[in-house]
């Protein structure tokens, strides 16, 4: 079966079984805080300042920043999406390498940060500290289940990721002043809001196909131990 294909059955085998597990709709903010906190990132990258970040309950956020007009505005709105693309990726990365300890940590510590330095709302706050809460407890206290766990939340990042540039491409066509990351890019640059919902689709989409050849590279080799 041709691997773009096999990739995208994957992405929406994953996106319908994810959404039978209870509570999962708790988790899929996680792909916003990495997309926040890639623009985040890139702001201090940049020398900028970041005011505030707001995590919502309906899955959607907003970082507020101040950088300095010309080229940093067009990044800053440009890392977001590539960010959460990349943060699956190193998922995957992590698992294939049997570093599920470190993805889980790593995880928590972008959540600690966002809660100590940005985050103000009382649902982001929440959620962020849950979510620390919860990764610390599968590192020290269940280690025995944290595999599992770390596949859930690798899964249902690397789905959210790809989905999220789906609406967005949407979005773009019917309704682009409000597409988000690309309608500001439109406003910032002269190619419109679909054209960069493109470029993030394509993206996120060629990062699910690294990611689920990271996780079946390793699904192999655990066979092969067991076989043995």
């Amino acid at each position: 079966m041709n691997k773009w294909l096999k990739t995208l059955l994957i992405l929406a085998g994953s996106a319908l079984l994810t959404r039978l597990i209870p509570f999962s709709s708790l988790f899929r903010n996680l792909d916003t805080m990495f997309h926040e906190f890639g623009h985040a990132l890139m702001t201090l990258l940049l020398s900028g300042d970041v005011l505030r970040i707001e995590l919502y309950a309906d899955h959607s956020g907003v970082t507020y920043s101040a950088v300095e007009a010309g080229l940093r505005p067009v990044l800053v709105s440009l890392s977001g999406y590539p960010f959460a693309s990349l943060f699956a990726l190193l998922l995957f990365f992590l698992y294939s390498r049997g570093r599920q300890r470190w993805g889980l940590l790593l995880s928590a510590a972008v959540a600690l940060i966002m809660l100590v330095l940005y985050v103000r709302g009382a649902f982001g706050i929440l959620w962020l500290s849950g979510l620390i809460a919860l990764n610390l407890a599968m590192v020290f206290l269940w280690p025995k289940a944290s595999k599992y766990y770390y596949l859930f939340l690798a899964f249902l990042t690397l789905e959210e990721s790809v989905m999220g540039t789906l609406y967005l491409l949407s979005a773009s066509l019917l309704t682009p002043s409000r597409a988000g990351d690309a309608a500001n890019l439109a406003g910032l640059t002269p190619l419109p809001a679909i054209f960069w919902a493109v470029v993030f689709f394509l993206f996120s989409f060629l990062c699910a196909k690294w990611s689920l050849g990271y996780f079946f590279r390793q699904e192999r080799l655990q066979k092969q131990r067991g076989g043995r």
